[in-house]
């Protein structure tokens, strides 16, 4: 019996003891607890309680843990100790004092314990710096600061058409506009190569009107309209009046930034100091007055001298004083024409003793003749004048000088004597134009043996091959001719 009592006791003993360590009670210390009853004593979620004018979280009972095993569990996060005087922390939440929208990753919402009740109608307010800048922003709109966020976009309109809006004219980018009688203003559509798009602007009513109190008389004429220049053309169409109005840069462009290839601007740079005739031509709106213009702004930047310009309207803004690299003064008159009389401006500028002249298109005889007297009397000319090709040009002038009563071959010799280059220029792209450049030249020296010269008399004007050579000699950066 005795000894059955003691083998039960032995296997008893070989069992964990779920009793706990008489030592361990004697000692005061509490016994390790196991990991179930670690896991329970985890802190709970903090749970919402109705607001009543303050904001706070009632905090889960924390469990009592002793030292010895308190750093063997993860860290808690400080939760607040501060109840306010609300209901009981443990009543239910009523769901109509919450938030009905809490808004996710709010870069402005402020902490839980700071939030706003929604039950008063409040809202989450912004941080301080936000507030600050909020509160300038508001002020500076009530004095009339504010920056202007619009931006130029295109709508597309329940009826299918499609309209550019822009805050102001001059906030667009256009080279032509088309003030129609019906009140309409076109542009052109730049997803096309010619269409239209009609266009709408905030202060398109007061451009109209700057447009009529403009009008000097002449069918052409120069307007200023919020900081840009526009050369208008106005006609009498059979519903009414309608502007045709260019866009003109606010300052003359560089010649080497016009996208000419270099060794062509290089070379027209050179024959500043040369007289004669350099004719631009091509199609309407392709540039033809901008080059021109460039070009006489690098000859007064480069070497000074008197500017005196004829041009219906002016266009480029070149009038002015200019300071040459080499020190010397430059100086630039636009003068514009008076009642359609060009060849009044013309006979004008020669008794100013100009260097330079430019006149803003040949378009009829008596101007065409009076450029060819001008090109042969010492000066530098640059003109402009429509047409299809180099050949097109010289044949153009030609034909315009004969008609002020002049003979073919006094007209011929003329253009022989006095032409220096010809220049014919077209945009092309869509989007982004870029200019399409052929030339002649002939040589500066006009008693020197020169195929240009020797086609235009002998009224042989097909010079393609000779084009052909010289622009080689060009991109070959050779000497255009042997003798310079």
């Amino acid at each position: 019996m005795f000894a059955l009592k003691k083998k039960e006791t032995a296997n008893i003993s070989t069992k964990p003891s779920s009793a706990p360590n008489v030592a361990t009670q004697q000692s005061g210390a509490r016994p390790a607890p196991s990991a179930d009853y670690t896991s329970s004593m985890r802190p709970k979620p903090a749970m919402p309680i109705p607001n009543r004018g303050l904001s706070a979280v009632a905090p889960a009972p924390a469990p009592i843990v002793s030292a010895q095993h308190t750093a063997n569990m993860p860290s808690q996060p400080t939760i607040p100790t501060h109840i306010p005087d609300t209901p009981s922390a443990t009543q239910e939440t009523s769901a109509s004092s919450l938030p009905t929208e809490m808004p996710t990753e709010n870069k402005y919402a402020r902490p839980a314990q700071s939030v706003a009740s929604a039950e008063n109608g409040s809202q989450y307010a912004p941080p301080p710096e936000h507030r600050k800048e909020r509160e300038e922003a508001a002020a500076a709109k009530a004095n009339g600061e504010a920056q202007d966020t619009f931006e130029p976009h295109t709508e597309t309109l329940p009826n299918g058409e499609r309209v550019f809006k822009a805050k102001s004219v001059g906030d667009v980018k256009f080279a032509d506009c088309w003030y129609t009688p019906e009140g309409i203003n076109y542009i052109r559509d730049k997803t096309t190569k010619f269409a239209l798009i009609r266009f709408e602007a905030e202060d398109q009513d007061e451009f109209l009107r700057a447009l009529e109190q403009g009008y000097t008389g002449s069918s052409s004429y120069a307007l200023r309209f919020a900081g840009e220049n526009y050369r208008v053309e106005r006609v009498v169409t059979v519903t009414g009046v309608q502007y045709n109005c260019r866009k003109m840069p606010t300052e003359t462009p560089n010649l080497y930034k016009l996208g000419i290839p270099d060794n062509i601007t290089r070379y027209l740079a050179t024959l500043a100091t040369e007289s004669g005739l350099i004719l631009f031509g091509g199609p309407t709106g392709m540039g033809k007055t901008t080059t021109a213009s460039a070009l006489m702004k690098e000859f007064l930047e480069q070497h000074g001298g008197f500017l005196y310009t004829i041009e219906d309207p002016p266009e480029m803004p070149l009038d002015g004083l200019y300071k040459a690299r080499n020190g010397a003064l430059g100086l630039c008159k636009q003068c514009p024409v008076e009642n359609e009389h060009w060849e009044d401006g013309i006979k004008s500028a020669l008794r100013s003793k100009p260097r330079y002249i430019l006149v803003g298109e040949i378009r009829s005889p008596e101007v065409a003749s009076q450029v060819l007297r001008a090109a042969t009397s010492g000066h530098l000319v640059l003109s402009t004048i429509h047409a299809t090709s180099v050949e097109d040009a010289l044949n153009s002038i030609i034909k315009y000088a004969m008609g002020a009563g002049l003979d073919q071959q006094l007209v011929a010799d003329l253009l022989a004597r006095g032409i220096l280059a010809v220049v014919h220029q077209k945009l092309e792209g869509t989007t982004v134009l870029h200019p399409v450049i052929s030339t002649v030249f002939a040589n500066p020296n006009p008693l020197a043996p020169d195929q240009l010269r020797n086609a235009i008399r002998e009224g042989r004007i097909s010079l393609g091959t000779l084009m052909e050579a010289q622009s080689t000699r060009l991109f070959k950066g050779m000497s255009m001719f042997k003798e310079l």
